[in-house]
């Protein structure tokens, strides 16, 4: 592997190496830094060290999660036709993309990694990535707790290479694993033939095409953070660790959540400090809220961004109950992680929706409710196996434009864009950095036909598009693709010119019915004010709040998507009038 650039290095300060022997003693013991910190040092003198960003992030990041060959035009590297595609249509509203595996692949749609230093041929070259970094900030996947089968170093690994000993880890398929937290059903060991013709059985926390790397061997950790440096040379303003949680291996333990893995985001956060200040980690831990905000670290020492899973379940509970009280309860309690560090706000990606962060939030009924749902609408539920060996619901997988309908759907599709709409203002009003996938920024819909074809439930959120055909249903003014993206558009236009929308900007989560969302968020420097509300019952309904700002009576507060005008009552107080699945962004005039 090479790092882009040996010109443009320069010696580190002493307190970054100090802080890199510290990590590394704290992950290997006292003694392992002697000779991996020299190598680790020199790696990072090598590289061309970028400027720092004035700021991590504001009101107007809002990113979009998205396939590189998500549209397909002939004769075109699929990468160039996004690159196009995506300017033409959102390139105005939507700051960032989160490229999803562009490398070669052998399964799970890029996940299972061939060769993390290169382009999937099928999709373009390094340039046209570079390229649609000029237009978008990046996010990379990091998809370094596995590789495929076929990567270089497994083969290796699997020939007997000394240099590649140890980068995977095999044990006695004999060993007690049942303390190993699962997050699918299939078995977590998996037998590999090597060149001597003995058989090993060999970690595979997902599948068996993808082996699970060993970060107890130092070497490995200098790979990797020699991978991710490529990355940042390539054009990535932020890394996704993929599956991060699952990173360090311990017999006799859950596997999740060690602090090894924690020191090693701690040693990569200084990196990149170190070398590119301003690109951000980003964590993908799909585990219960309390242990996903763990990997905030201090709030300035590990993720500057964690995903917000508890939002999509909650969301769409919310919506199914006709009440918003589990989501307001869970949403009030969220604590701002620091000025540093900021919540990665989504509800549908290239995965499904999880279920595992809803526990002890949503009952054992509220989630079979929620798959009963999902199933009537031609989704999928995933499952995975606990400890005990029993079996439980682990994913919903399905577009989340059909995963808000109900079961009967005997709808308008105004109804349906609406509450679809209602759904996803939520998701911009709360604090954070929102990020909308492909799939329902384009109104799609279920996909069965490809998730039977391949028999991988994800695939039915993963379907890829003609451009000709796209186009054509984007201008046609009565298609769903059509009316989705303008009611989208309008959201996140109103959003990234509202400072009170930034990241870190207050936000109080208040009582305003069970029927709807409420939540006032104010500017960093406090001199602006929104009240945001939202409507999930599918009702037309009322609400009587205070004024942002504390305005006198006679004040007249604008909503920012239709320009209506709500005037105070002597009191300060408001009444606003919400039609059903209707949301309304006031602002004082």
């Amino acid at each position: 592997m090479t790092i882009a650039s040996t010109t443009g290095g320069r010696p580190l300060p002493g307190h970054v190496t100090a802080r890199l022997r510290d990590h590394l003693d704290r992950i290997y013991g006292p003694g392992v830094a002697a000779g991996t910190l020299p190598r680790l040092v020199g790696m990072l003198e090598s590289v061309e060290h970028r400027p720092p960003r004035e700021q991590l992030f504001d009101e107007t990041d809002v990113l979009l999660i998205a396939y590189g060959d998500q549209v397909r035009e002939p004769d075109q590297p699929p990468l160039a036709t996004v690159r196009s595609f995506l300017t033409a249509h959102v390139g105005d509203v939507v700051s960032g993309l989160h490229l999803l595996p562009h490398y070669p692949w052998t399964s799970d749609d890029g996940f299972a990694v061939v060769d993390y230093t290169a382009v999937d041929p099928s999709l373009g070259e390094w340039r046209h990535v570079e390229d649609l970094a000029g237009d978008f900030r990046l996010m990379f996947d990091a998809v370094v707790n596995h590789t495929s089968v076929a990567s270089p170093w497994f083969v290796r690994w699997r020939c007997g290479d000394r240099d590649y000993a140890d980068f995977y880890l095999a044990i006695d398929p004999a060993t007690d694993v049942r303390s190993v937290v699962r997050p699918r059903t299939s078995p977590l060991l998996t037998p590999f033939w090597t060149s001597d013709g003995g058989v090993r059985s060999v970690w595979t926390t997902f599948s068996a095409d993808q082996v699970d790397l060993n970060y107890a061997n130092p070497q490995v950790l200098l790979a990797v953070t020699e991978v991710l440096l490529n990355y940042v040379a390539h054009g990535a303003g932020l890394l996704r660790l993929d599956a991060i949680a699952f990173l360090w291996k311990e017999l006799g333990t859950s596997c999740l959540h060690l602090p090894q893995t924690h020191e090693i985001i701690r040693l990569w956060r200084t990196v990149l400090d170190a070398v590119a200040p301003g690109t951000l980690i980003i964590t993908e831990t799909n585990v219960p809220h309390a242990e996903n905000i763990t990997y905030f670290g201090e709030g300035t020492d590990e993720a500057h961004l964690v995903y917000q899973f508890p939002l999509p379940p909650l969301t769409l509970a919310a919506f199914h109950a006709g009440d918003v009280t589990r989501l307001r309860e869970w949403a009030a309690t969220l604590p701002p992680p620091s000025p540093q560090a900021t919540f990665l706000n989504f509800l549908a990606s290239h995965d499904g929706v999880g279920l595992r962060p809803v526990e002890g939030l949503l009952g054992t009924d509220e989630i079979d409710r929620l798959c009963a749902a999902v199933k009537a609408r031609d989704g999928r539920v995933s499952y995975r196996t606990s400890g005990d060996g029993s079996v439980s619901p682990y994913e919903l997988n399905t577009v989340y434009f059909e995963a808000l309908a109900p079961a009967a759907a005997d709808e308008t599709l105004d109804r349906q864009i609406n509450r679809f709409s209602s759904a996803h203002a939520i998701l911009l009003a709360l604090s954070g950095v929102p990020a909308i996938y492909f799939n329902s920024l384009f109104g799609s819909r279920n996909w069965p036909e490809g998730a039977d074809h391949t028999g991988r439930a994800r695939v039915i959120n993963r379907q890829r598009y003609s451009r000709a055909a796209l186009e054509a249903q984007l201008s046609d003014p009565g298609s769903l693709r059509h009316a989705v993206l303008n009611r989208m558009r309008s959201l996140i236009s109103a959003r990234i010119r509202e400072p009170a929308f930034h990241p870190n900007a207050a936000q109080h989560v208040f009582d305003a019915g069970a029927a709807h969302f409420a939540v006032q968020r104010t500017s960093v420097n406090g001199d602006r004010t929104i009240v945001c509300l939202q409507d999930v019952s599918g009702h037309a309904g009322r609400v009587r709040t205070m004024s942002p700002d504390g305005l006198p009576g006679g004040a007249v507060l604008i909503d920012m998507l239709d320009g209506s005008e709500h005037v105070t009552e002597a009191d300060g107080i408001v009444d606003v009038d919400i039609p059903p699945y209707g949301v309304r962004w006031l602002r004082a005039s």
